[in-house]
């Protein structure tokens, strides 16, 4: 691929043409496959990555529980390695591909460096910081006033309106990774919510009705 082609497919929020060379020269595009993990908790981040096309899904991990955090879309990048590389400290957080993605990988080195070269660098990070603080918030929220199965519930329907689909592919494990619950709670509830309607149960899927 020349490098036309490959200018082309960093994200457009990077405006000035130096940036956008300086990416290039020092990054590079890698594919990962479904639930790949890219930055492991506790690994010391040498690079930053900003996804192209996919998803990261990233949360901690405490015991037998997964809190997530927040998604990494396209043309976004994940605010707690960007915090890791800001002060030199290693990974809190797991980041991991919900779906076989393409990501873009450069030094954390040179963030600080084009923060104070390029504008457009500069409100890429702000922007990163305010909408993942604006997500935790809404996640800190939810799980501090709303009951469990409003959350799962709220969950299932927010899944459908993104895959545009009634089917949701996923257990109840991962659901209960999802909300920060146990897999037993999920069943629960679920089989309470088919009971009235709300939900078809399968094996490895939920049919929102």
């Amino acid at each position: 691929m020349d490098t036309i082609d490959l200018l082309a497919k960093l994200p457009g929020a990077f405006t000035e043409s130096g940036l956008r060379q300086e990416m290039l020269t020092h990054g590079k595009f890698i594919t990962v496959d479904k639930d790949d993990t890219i930055v492991r908790e506790g690994q010391f981040l040498d690079f930053l990555p900003i996804v192209i096309k996919g998803e990261i899904r990233v949360f901690q991990q405490k015991e037998d529980r997964e809190i997530l955090l927040y998604y990494v879309r396209e043309g976004q990048t994940c605010m707690m390695s960007l915090s890791a590389a800001y002060f030199s400290q290693t990974s809190t957080s797991y980041g991991v591909a919900t779906k076989p993605s393409e990501i873009f990988v450069f030094p954390t080195r040179l963030v600080n460096d084009w923060q104070l070269k390029y504008s457009s660098w500069n409100a890429f990070l702000i922007q990163t910081f305010r909408s993942r603080y604006d997500e935790l918030l809404d996640s800190f929220e939810s799980v501090a006033f709303d009951p469990i199965d409003k959350r799962i519930l709220t969950y299932l329907k927010n899944r459908s309106q993104k895959d545009h689909s009634s089917k949701i592919v996923i257990s109840h494990q991962n659901l209960a990774y999802e909300l920060g619950t146990t897999r037993v709670v999920i069943s629960r509830i679920l089989k309470s919510f088919e009971q009235q309607g709300k939900v078809k149960l399968f094996r490895g899927y939920i049919q929102l009705k």
